[in-house]
């Protein structure tokens, strides 16, 4: 039985190569995204699954997918990658389990400032959303990890923690009103200043071209506030997989997924 079953393994496993490798071929005949936002969700139910109970080897697991998820990105010349890691709302979850997921992201991200990967893919890390909120010991990683491939012109890396999509958009008028104020100009003025393409300039990556598709694991239908301003005309891809099984055939299935639809803008 247990040859039998073993066998049975290896097929299947050729099989995943076989299919992974015609998907891939696929994707790679057509246009890929600029910019993908991954909404990491199923951490949780991951852990239940494999009856893991320490909240910081739950987030660890889902934590360690993200150099798979680099290396797929890089391999299909994907520009730009927003992954939303911490909510706000999160982190009124019970002090144990944030302390898991903060332990999670200090960790990857003091490993992404030193990893040869990183460097040698001139990967350029930031860290989006109410970073005040985080730790002393978590900004520190955020920093340092900045700090270590500032210059970097690969992939833009983007953390998105302690991250609301309603408060970046109040922080993108409030940072404008404060820029019109400075410059002397008055309430009446401003009015007629405020406009779609001025307030843009404020949002937290304004460099960054918008999400052509956005990606959230685990099932649930939604995008719980992630990147309200820029997911105008973002495709979306909602995955059964929990994020710390997203397998590389998921993550190309959502690619193809996006290519295969035509993209009107409104006309």
């Amino acid at each position: 039985m247990a040859e039998e079953q073993e066998a049975r393994s290896h097929v299947l496993a050729a099989l995943y190569r076989i299919y992974e490798r015609r998907l891939a071929r696929e994707v790679r005949s057509h246009a890929v995204p600029r910019h993908v936002g991954v909404i990491l969700d199923g951490n949780r139910r991951h852990g239940r699954q494999r009856q893991l109970t320490d909240p910081e080897e739950i987030y660890a697991v889902g934590a360690d997918k993200l150099d798979d998820l680099l290396t797929w990105c890089v391999e299909l010349k994907i520009p730009a990658v927003t992954l939303w890691v911490l909510s706000t709302d999160n982190l009124a979850r019970k002090p144990q389990e944030v302390s898991g997921i903060l332990s999670a992201i200090e960790t990857k991200l003091l490993e992404l400032a030193k990893a040869p990967q990183i460097h040698r893919q001139r990967v350029r890390v930031r860290a989006i959303g109410c970073l005040d909120l985080l730790p002393p010991a978590t900004l520190a990683a955020v920093r340092a990890a900045e700090a270590a491939t500032k210059d970097y012109d690969g992939l833009h890396l983007t953390i998105a923690a302690a991250y609301d999509g309603r408060q970046e958009i109040t922080d993108a008028v409030q940072s404008f009103l404060r820029e019109q104020l400075k410059n002397g100009k008055k309430l009446d003025d401003v009015i007629d200043l405020v406009t779609p393409d001025a307030l843009r300039r404020h949002i937290y990556s304004p460099d960054l071209p918008d999400p052509d598709l956005i990606i959230r694991t685990s099932g649930e239908i939604r995008l719980s506030g992630f990147l309200l301003w820029q997911s105008t005309t973002s495709e979306f891809y909602f995955s059964e997989v929990n994020w710390p099984a997203f397998r590389k055939i998921d993550f190309l299935r959502a690619i193809r997924s996006f290519q295969g639809r035509t993209r009107r803008y409104g006309l």
